[in-house]
């Protein structure tokens, strides 16, 4: 199964780390190789920019733990070049379309995010795909 998560679940799984929530067991799972994370260079770009510029994040998440959690989950991903073509507006939030787009062009069995703009488009994005957008709860019952 090819999966993508949002960066907003790796932001929660380094931020709850030590403790065993549906997150940590999602992410887990996929660096065990359960399911193959897909993983957009722009997604990682995005996720280390939020821990490194946010003072939140900066200040809970050691960037000692940000640079070695990387080179896990590199090594367990398969990596997604650049999309080169033009990403179309789908959500609320046009931050969040590159995430759909990456999904519907690397064939992503399904999109895991707590973002609710994503959440939103559920219904009309698996009118016309066979992408699953679910949340990290509906996830781990699928897995």
């Amino acid at each position: 199964m090819r999966v993508l998560l949002d960066t907003n679940i790796f932001v929660s799984y380094l931020l709850g780390k030590s403790q065993k929530s549906s997150i940590v067991s999602i992410v887990e799972a996929g660096v065990s190789q359960a399911y193959t994370i897909l993983l957009p260079e722009e997604l990682m770009e995005e996720l280390q920019k939020s821990i490194r510029q946010k003072d939140v994040l900066r200040k809970s998440i050691p960037l000692s733990l940000l640079d070695e959690f990387l080179l896990i989950l590199t090594d367990a991903s398969e990596i997604l070049p650049t999309l080169s073509e033009s990403i179309p507006s789908v959500t609320r939030d046009p931050k969040d379309d590159y995430l759909l787009a990456y999904a519907v062009a690397y064939q992503a069995d399904v999109l895991v995010s707590g973002d609710q703009d994503l959440l939103r488009v559920k219904r009309d994005i698996e009118k016309t795909s066979t992408l699953q957008i679910l949340s990290p709860r509906e996830f781990l019952r699928f897995l």
